[in-house]
């Protein structure tokens, strides 16, 4: 055997041809082979599965016209309690910041320098009745002797001077009976309204005097309360009827600092004869009921005046609408169940709704969940709040 066909030679140049070809064959058709399996395998991909979505079908429908202004909320009526009488604090009847009834005991002055007053008083009276029925006595005696031309007109005229001296005196006694009998009574200072009490001024002890000191605590009526608000002029024209529309409104909302609304309506009970001049505002006042104390003095809410009613405008849940830089937006389903971004025009709120004015036509379908989910154009699967949304394929 040669060294050739033993392969201990180099092959010839030809055959070295030959098996690059072959080589550059084969790798073509594992190429070849790849590429189709890639469009096979980019081909069987499955398509985007429509998203289950709820939808409500809106139509145009009425809604309340409503003003809102900042409001801020006070007593309907705030007094001072105040000592009428002089003396010794002795004791507090009450609890601070607690409610109390009108005519409910709050603080104890001493009493004892009024109830000698009192019964000095009633013992000049006394001897001032005494005195009277004497000289009435005497000018009845005296008037037979007159007719008779026993005694001169002049000793009767006395007598009837005295008699009248002597009544005017026990009135006069009566007055200051009264005016004891009422300053003891003011020893016990009471509360001249129902509502909340504030802060004690003067600690047991203490000698109050009927001057400039003698504020001892105040009470606020919170039930019902009142909201003191201004609307713009801007507000006002824009309300059908204009300005002179504001005598006719009466109920009033109140949106609480934490988004809620006050349950109960009030009602307007004042509202001023003019603008004013340098804000352009016109102030007004409603009355609310209550009763749990919700709303306290000093609060800031908002007031949404009832001015009226709006037509054909449509009711959106809240968290169906989107808010964008270019403004709000809801999602539709439309006709071939694809998303579609509508820009709508918002009002107010009314309940959990918002009151849309502009951008939506009867029987359009709002979708109201999966809103992160959504793309403009992607395919959905719309049902109806009382319709289950078809489930969405299974993928394999």
């Amino acid at each position: 055997m040669s060294f050739r066909q033993a392969g201990c030679l180099p092959a010839s140049p030809s055959s070295f041809r030959f098996s690059s070809l072959v080589l550059l064959a084969a790798l073509s058709s594992l190429l070849l082979s790849a590429c189709g399996d890639q469009q096979q395998g980019a081909s069987a991909a499955p398509t985007p599965s429509a998203l289950p979505v709820a939808v409500l079908p809106v139509q145009a429908t009425r809604a309340p016209l409503i003003v809102e202004a900042v409001a801020q909320a006070e007593g309907a009526r705030e007094v001072e309690v105040r000592a009428r009488v002089g003396g010794i604090l002795e004791k507090w009847r009450f609890q601070e910041g607690e409610r109390v009834k009108a005519g409910q005991l709050l603080f104890q002055i001493e009493r004892a320098p009024y109830e000698i007053a009192l019964a000095q008083a009633r013992a000049r009276l006394a001897e001032a009745q005494a005195v009277a029925e004497q000289a009435s006595r005497e000018l009845q005696r005296l008037q037979g002797l007159v007719a008779d031309k026993a005694i001169s007109q002049k000793e009767f005229d006395d007598a009837r001077s005295t008699s009248a001296v002597s009544a005017a005196s026990v009135k006069s006694a009566e007055a200051a009976v009264r005016e004891a009998e009422l300053n003891l009574s003011y020893t016990q200072v009471t509360a001249p309204v129902s509502g909340v009490t504030g802060r004690a001024l003067r600690s047991e002890g203490t000698l109050i005097n009927t001057g400039s000191d003698s504020l001892l605590t105040t009470i606020v009526q919170i039930d019902p309360v009142w909201v003191r608000f201004s609307l713009s002029d801007n507000d006002l024209v824009s309300v059908p009827g204009g300005r002179a529309a504001v005598r006719s409104f009466r109920e009033v909302e109140l949106q609480l600092p934490d988004g809620s609304i006050l349950p109960q309506r009030g009602r307007i009970n004042f509202s001023a004869s003019r603008i004013d001049p340098t804000l352009g505002t016109l102030e007004m006042r409603a009355e609310f009921a209550n009763p749990d104390a919700t709303v306290l003095p000093g609060q800031f809410v908002r007031a949404r005046v009832i001015a009226g009613e709006r037509d054909n405008v449509f009711l959106v849940p809240q968290s169906a609408v989107v808010q964008t830089e270019s403004g709000p937006v809801v999602m539709l389903a439309n006709a071939e169940n694809k998303v579609e971004p509508r820009p709508v025009k918002l009002a107010q709120w009314q309940g959990k709704d918002w009151v849309v004015t502009g951008g939506l036509q009867p029987g359009d379908r709002v979708i109201v969940n999966n809103l992160i989910k959504l793309r403009p154009g992607a395919p959905v699967a719309p049902a109806t709040p009382d319709q289950p949304a078809p489930a969405a394929p299974a993928r394999s």
